[in-house]
């Protein structure tokens, strides 16, 4: 990877994979603090808000000519947790191994990250004149429902942006569009009662029989050329305080993946249709689908950028998971892409990591992208 004269790639990298920002709890303000103080090193300056304690967003901007609405260059600073699995690395380490890093967040999304930010350096530190403001918007607490895109929307940061590039995993193809989440809160309501009286009302059978409906029914999709199936998990459950005692109320927790143009208030009638008196179905949270048109200008200029580095002509992808990009495309509408570094299919694994090869290609893809989107 190639060094900058104020900004070493892999350096970076490697130092932000040794400040855990592991998701709980997340102290995301320490990553902030060192990505600050290495783009002032390029002459970029960036500001921290911490919106709860350890929990901080990091704001950096490349003022242009105000002529065209601003790039914004989107990442997430906090990873998931490192799990229980013994790792053959230490997962804080950093550690090199045949063109690989290897460490928490490697892939997701601390390579996105150091792309962008290597490829905001490069473009202050060489002078580039762009027609618009090239924005870094670095969230906190992306896993914990994208706590720090909504502060980003909240106070209004990139609302007159005219197109966001997010660097989550893709393996340097591109997506455009992601499905939608509705999270529910089942509860089940029974009546407490010892066992050996037989007076109590089961809450967790009644439950268990909603849950088995469940996975019976066929979800109305319409079709989509670039997402997969709709999909129902159930993530947790719990219920019952003691072996010998009746539960009277258990709860469940259901993900459902919802394509383009599903109503979700339709999906919530044809679950509240099979649920039994004693299911309560609460909606915990809605995330719409989002996607921009492949044929849209900024994702033209995307896969052209693509396609310069590969030589071959990218095909748009769709994908089941949301990221901030949700956030930023409900509330103001902005055409986005997803462009990143690392493999999604490394996302929250045991040795996670992350090609070298593939950051530095990512770094020139940003730049690329930028030169041509904010081009004069």
């Amino acid at each position: 990877m190639k060094a900058d004269t104020h900004f070493n790639a892999l350096e970076f990298l490697r130092n932000l994979i040794t400040i855990e920002t592991c998701d709980p709890p997340g102290r995301e303000v320490d990553a902030a603090r060192y990505i600050r103080n290495t783009l002032a090193a390029s002459g970029i300056p960036a500001e921290i808000d911490e919106f709860l304690p350890g929990r901080a967003n990091l704001l950096a901007k490349i003022v242009g000519a105000g002529e065209k609405p601003p790039l914004v260059f989107s990442a997430h600073l906090d990873t998931v947790p490192v799990g229980h699995q013994p790792w053959s690395v230490p997962p804080f380490s950093g550690e090199i191994r045949e063109g690989r890093l290897f460490g928490r967040g490697a892939s997701d999304m601390k390579s996105g990250v150091t792309a962008m930010a290597a490829a905001a350096a490069r473009l202050a530190s060489g002078g580039t004149s762009l027609a618009g403001d090239l924005i870094l918007a670095f969230s906190a607490g992306e896993s914990s429902n994208c706590l720090g895109a909504k502060r980003f929307v909240e106070r209004g940061d990139i609302a007159d942006a005219g197109a966001i590039l997010v660097s989550e995993p893709s393996s340097l193809g591109i997506i455009v569009s992601e499905m939608g989440v509705l999270w529910l809160r089942a509860v089940a309501h029974g009546r407490l009662g010892h066992v050996s009286g037989n007076s109590g009302v089961n809450a967790i059978e009644a439950m268990s029989d909603f849950l088995r409906d469940l996975r019976t029914i066929n979800l109305p999709s319409p079709e989509h050329a670039l997402l997969p199936n709709p999909s129902i998990c159930v993530g947790t459950i719990s219920g019952g305080s003691a072996v010998n005692i009746t539960p009277d109320r258990c709860e469940a927790e259901i993900d459902i993946r919802l394509r383009s143009g599903t109503d979700q208030k339709v999906i919530i009638s044809i679950l509240k249709d099979i649920a039994p008196p004693e299911i309560e179905l609460i909606v915990s949270d809605f995330k719409p689908p989002v996607e921009t048109a492949p044929d849209h200008p900024f994702v033209v200029t995307c896969m052209r950028a693509l396609e310069v580095g590969s030589g071959a002509a990218p095909i748009p992808q769709g994908v089941a998971y949301y990221s901030d990009a949700t956030i930023f495309n409900e509330a103001h509408g902005t055409p986005f892409a997803i462009i990143g570094p690392g493999d999604n299919g490394m996302s929250g694994q045991v040795d996670e990591s992350v090609d070298l090869n593939n950051v530095e290609q990512a770094i020139e893809i940003y730049c690329r992208i930028a030169k041509s989107w904010l081009a004069s």
